[in-house]
């Protein structure tokens, strides 16, 4: 007898749940292959074969795969193996990584619409409850099946729907492809030409000698790490890297942060690569995701795929190279829901399973990238000249608290800022204003008590949104009223306090009312396009001065801006974490990077309160390496990565004594294991968010720690947390390398 085990896209403690594979579908299916089958009583739901095997598993009464849903594997080998490793490494279950990993047009369930076959005409080989169905569905095309059994009232259908299917009568492939719509694309192409054809730029000296230390890492290393300068040209060498692999007859997976990075790099790739190039991201939808997923398991798959995280679990057939672009964003690490994996670290060890290499980005690296690329582990190509000799902006800082006390801030803008951005719009030039901060305000503070308007389902402070006239929590996205006086001492003076992007627009509007002002963060990039409609106008000279968030430091190219100006540098370095420097400094190079023309040096202002911190040295000299010398002292003092690993285990629970109590009995079974590795339990800086009760646990892990042992440990403290009857409903998460 054979026996299939079947990953299920559901967050299943096992793996796999094993089925009997029915005779007549012995020949048929294999690893890879999508196949429906019962789960529970009544339900039917999609899984993926992993393993076929004739080990029959003892204990439990074994059901059988009901049907097939496609002729061919959808999942390869390699696919397979990436899951088991983030289940693995990442300590989730192996069914939330097929559920995040699977289209959503490939995941059915008891919804599933069935339908009568087209060309089935052997009606007498049915059976009397079979003709009943029948007869339904001539009246009613096509139904669910959780609602057909229902109408026909048969309590258990799925026998005689698995009968019927393979009978050829009713077809679940039917509902499937008529679900995934034909997507169409419309080009812009050189008449009488199947595709798009402009060459690569030449690559200049310095390039050049890049490119080629680039291909001679690779000779000795699976990682290289290539850290150039804003704007010295990096995309031209990736894509003279993506010629010379398509021309060896591989592919290339080409790593983007954000979507909005993707709309002004996809115009550049389609030029040069035409229809060879796929573009699969969250934003696009359900058919095209799945459509996009079976070209790549066609005879003429893509050659690229331009993509942000999620386009790892693409099918590819013959991957060369992986290129991770701004290797260092946060962006590319997923924090909720689980798998929560590093699409970065993810892509190298996908990378090395198949065979292929791995190019990593930015001006200004991860300090764990470029620590292994210090050490030997990846090879290190340094690419130090801007494209053009365009020089690196000047970079000055103004002492805003010493401004405040002379009284010459009257604006949230510096008078020096303010004057630049007049000359600059004088001339036909953009303006780039930085704050990391969406909404009007952080806060609202009653003018009286000090009373601060907070969210009742978190332990946050609410932000003011104008436009929306609301106060909205960042946190659950709930929102209030804006409230007409305080609730505690009834005074109705409120006041705003700190600045977010809308305020900033709002004063530059005032400023500067003869400019077209825009603003770009999550409030207005929502919707499929909007990021990129942004980006285009602001490209086109149709926007004089755009505002935004951390979105604005994400590598996006702009050939007019000569004016950068930074708001608040401090909030960068103000949280409690010890990344918060790096990531400061990162925000602060990378926004700066945008600024500076060919004929004419780009100015920075950094507008900050303290103006003597060690930081902003570097940043004014953009010493990356000196800044990473210094922190890299703190943090091995510390026990901080690159030097240690670290472990997050979140807990939650709707009664606070609760969930206190579970996370000190696991962190006690923890340390039976791993003794003082071991730190908590405590209140995150936000301990309560949608209501649940939070605590976390952190474990400080030293290199060379066997992974295997390690996670047999944390599985084991859950499994000792969990005997307890008051601990059920307590929600435990893992973060691996949390950022």
């Amino acid at each position: 007898m054979l026996f299939a085990d079947v990953i299920l896209p559901r967050p299943l403690p096992l793996a796999t749940l094993t089925y009997i594979v029915p005779d007549e579908m012995q020949s048929l299916v294999s690893k890879g292959f999508r196949v429906i089958v019962p789960l529970g009583e009544r339900k039917l739901c999609t899984g993926i074969v992993a393993r076929l095997h004739s080990d029959k598993p003892t204990g439990f009464k074994l059901k059988e795969i009901h049907s097939l849903v496609d002729s061919k594997p959808i999942v390869t080998q390699n696919q397979l193996s990436l899951w088991e490793w983030i289940s693995f490494y990442y300590i989730c279950p192996l069914g939330e990584v097929c559920y995040v990993a699977l289209p959503s047009k490939f995941k059915l369930d008891s919804e599933t619409t069935i339908s009568l076959g087209e060309t089935f005409s052997a009606w007498e080989n049915l059976s009397p409850t079979e003709m009943k169905i029948v007869g339904f569905l001539q009246h009613d095309p096509s139904k669910k099946i959780k609602a057909l059994e229902k109408a026909v009232g048969i309590k258990n259908v799925l026998p005689h729907i698995h009968s019927m299917v393979f009978k050829g009568a009713i077809s679940t492939d039917e509902a499937i492809r008529k679900k995934i719509a034909a997507k169409t694309e419309k080009f812009d192409l050189p008449l009488g030409t199947a595709e798009a054809q402009r060459k690569p730029y030449a690559l200049n000296a310095y390039q050049q000698e890049a490119f080629l230390s680039i291909k001679q890492s690779f000779q000795q290393k699976q990682v290289c790490l290539l850290h150039g300068v804003t704007s010295s040209g990096k995309t031209e060498i990736y894509i003279h890297l993506i010629e010379e692999m398509l021309q060896d007859g591989k592919q290339v997976l080409y790593l983007v942060p954000e979507i909005a990075l993707s709309t002004q790099l996809t115009q550049r790739l389609r030029g040069v690569f035409g229809t060879k190039l796929g573009v699969y991201h969250s934003k696009i939808n359900d058919s095209e995701r799945a459509e996009i997923w079976q070209k790549m398991l066609s005879p003429r798959p893509y050659g690229i795929i331009v993509g942000v995280r999620s386009s790892l679990f693409i099918p590819f057939s013959k991957l060369g190279l992986i290129i991770v672009d701004e290797e260092h964003e946060t962006s590319y690490k997923q924090q909720d829901p689980s798998p929560r994996y590093h699409a970065r670290d993810t892509a190298i060890v996908m990378a090395q399973q198949s065979g292929a290499k791995t190019l990593l980005g930015s001006a200004t690296p991860s300090f764990e990238s470029y620590y292994n690329a210090q050490t030997g582990k990846y090879g290190l190509v340094t690419l130090s000249k801007r494209f053009e000799e365009i020089e690196l902006p000047e970079i000055r800082l103004e002492n805003t608290a010493e401004l405040r006390r002379k009284r010459k801030m009257k604006s949230i803008l510096s008078p020096s800022l303010i004057e630049l951005i007049q000359r600059a719009l004088a001339d036909g030039e953009q303006v780039i204003l930085f704050r990391n901060r969406r909404g009007f305000a952080p806060l609202l503070e009653c003018n009286s008590c000090a009373w601060t308007p907070k969210c009742k389902r978190c332990d946050v402070a609410l932000t003011y949104h104008k436009f929306l006239n609301e106060l909205k929590c960042h946190y659950c996205n709930a929102t209030y009223k804006i409230p007409k006086e305080c609730p505690v001492c009834h005074e109705t003076q409120i006041d705003v306090l700190g600045q977010g992007t809308e305020q900033v627009e709002e004063e530059a509007l005032n400023l500067f009312p003869d400019a077209v002002s825009a603003r770009m963060d999550t409030d207005t990039t929502r919707t499929k396009n909007s990021a990129g409609k942004i980006i285009a106008d602001f490209e086109d000279k149709k926007i004089q001065i755009l505002i935004g968030t951390q979105m604005l430091a994400k590598g996006l190219d702009f050939e007019n801006v000569s004016v950068v100006g930074i708001i608040s540098a401090d909030s960068l370095l103000n949280h409690p974490d010890f990344r918060s420097y790096e990531r400061g400094f990162q925000m602060m190079l990378q926004t700066s990077g945008r600024a500076g023309r060919k004929n004419k040096r780009g100015t920075v202002v950094i507008q900050t309160s303290d103006p003597a911190q060690a930081i902003y040295r570097f940043v004014e000299n953009n010493d990356y390496r000196g800044f990473f010398l210094a922190q890299m002292a703190e943090r091995k003092n510390f026990r901080y990565p690159p030097f240690f690993r670290l472990i997050s285990i979140v807990l939650k629970h709707k009664k606070e004594d609760v969930a206190e109590a579970a996370s000190q009995r696991m962190a006690e079974a923890l340390r039976q294991t791993l003794s003082d590795r071991v730190l908590g339990p405590a209140k995150p800086l936000v301990s309560r968010i949608q209501s649940y009760y939070i605590r976390e646990i952190l474990l400080k892990l030293e290199a060379g720690l066997p992974p295997s042992q390690l996670r047999e440990n944390i599985i084991h403290a859950e499994q000792k947390m969990r005997k307890n009857a008051d601990y059920k409903y307590i929600i435990l998460s893992y973060n691996v390398d949390p950022l």
